[in-house]
């Protein structure tokens, strides 16, 4: 059974977004949506949903090394919770250590030279959860 979704890497200046699906286990990154705060502009949340129509959202949950929460970690839950509160989409939080990390890397690796602001990081963050979803399917 064929699935589309959505992943948001969760910050409090930009959320990372991407697209996949499970035919073929791709993801593509989107446009980063800017936050302040960690508090999103909620329509450009509902014009992405509407236009992928994801059967599910993921968002990123960093924990720390030794498993436990941070305060990042439960603003990303909270951010989940207003999006399935907000639109009714099944959300599903996923252990997102070191993504940013592989991001910056990718990033650099892309010919970026550091000035992470002009990369999409926080895209980037958001197709390798989606991609480690699909592995962790197998």
């Amino acid at each position: 059974m064929s699935q589309s979704l959505l992943a948001f890497d969760f910050g409090t200046q930009n959320i990372g977004a991407a697209y996949g699906q499970t035919v073929t286990a791709t993801a593509t990154e989107l446009p980063t949506i800017k936050a302040r705060d960690g508090v999103p502009n909620w329509d450009d949340f509902a014009k992405l949903l509407k236009e992928w129509q994801p059967d599910k959202v993921l968002v990123g949950l960093p924990l720390n090394m030794d498993d436990t929460e941070s305060e990042l970690s439960r603003r990303a839950r909270k951010f989940g919770n207003r999006l399935h509160g907000r639109f009714g989409v099944a959300v599903e939080m996923v252990d997102e250590r070191l993504s940013t990390f592989a991001a910056k890397e990718e990033a650099a690796e892309r010919g970026h030279k550091g000035n992470y602001g002009q990369a999409p990081i926080d895209s980037i963050a958001a197709r390798l959860i989606l991609e480690s979803w699909f592995q962790q399917q197998v």
